[in-house]
């Protein structure tokens, strides 16, 4: 716990105000920040105990700022298994964010499409997920001081939110996808054999972040929504090389319809609570 309040600590005495919302953006998304006011960018690296981000297309800052006049904080850029991290640094800063008092978690990713009728650019609410092959993040010694050894994953992301994001997604983008997001650890992408079996098993999407981060929200008792961008059709779906390049390609060719979605759900979510 020492460490936890090293960093909490450190956050309180450059920050003047904690949000109640926090946002986590996956590769290629980070330029929603651009819009944020009022902001004070803190990097990784400066931040004691705090990861740092070894991935293109995530740049590593910590952001506290408005967003539609309402107080957030912003992720630009997440940690992956797939780094070198065990799974508890990778979920470090939600720990963090149930300190600093934040009750709602919005994830966002970029994502390989495995629903046949999905499109490069389409935006998918996440409804569940799969991660049959990772270990858990909560493996090990419970830490009772944010929640109990074993957790109801019923309802991982929260359903009163959902239908808040649905008529959103609808009005910008003339459609509301919703499916199941599978984890795996990566850094390869998955082959067609994989993705054929995590269809028939109903994946929707997948990808290689967001789900640790779910479960140690729920552990904490912070309220989750996920996004996912399908930035690529998986291997085997189309006859396609997959490159990091095309998911940061495609991420910003939709990141106008994606920065409206969350300046409106981040502003419903404020008049809710």
């Amino acid at each position: 716990m020492k460490e936890f309040l090293e960093t909490v600590n450190f956050l309180k005495k450059e920050v003047a105000y904690m949000p109640k919302i926090a946002i986590i953006l996956g590769s290629g998304l980070g330029s929603l920040v651009d819009l944020m006011e009022d902001k004070k960018v803190i990097s990784y690296q400066d931040i004691p105990n705090f990861p740092v981000s070894t991935v293109p297309g995530h740049k590593g800052e910590l952001i506290f700022g408005r967003l539609n006049n309402v107080p957030i904080i912003a992720m630009n850029g997440r940690f992956h298994y797939y780094e070198g991290y065990d799974l508890k640094e990778v979920t470090y800063p939600i720990r963090i964010f149930k300190l600093l008092g934040v009750e709602t978690l919005i994830l966002t990713n970029a994502a390989g499409g495995i629903n046949l009728e999905f499109q490069k650019g389409d935006l998918m609410i996440i409804e569940d997920q799969l991660s049959f092959f990772a270990e858990s993040v909560l493996r090990g010694p419970n830490q009772e001081e944010f929640g109990e050894r074993f957790i109801d994953m019923s309802n991982v992301y929260d359903k009163d939110y959902i239908e808040i994001l649905k008529p959103i997604i609808k009005n910008i983008t003339g459609k509301c996808l919703t499916g199941v997001y599978a984890y795996m650890k990566g850094p390869t992408y998955e082959t067609p054999a994989e993705i054929k079996a995590l269809r028939v098993l109903g994946a929707d999407a997948v990808g290689m972040s967001t789900v640790p981060e779910a479960v140690v929200a729920k552990h904490c008792g912070i309220k989750c929504i996920g996004i996912t961008c399908i930035t690529n059709m998986a291997a085997g779906v189309k006859n396609e090389i997959l490159t990091h390049e095309d998911v940061k390609e495609t991420a910003k060719k939709v990141e106008n319809n994606f920065k409206m979605v969350i300046q409106k759900l981040v502003s419903k979510i404020n008049e809710k609570n």
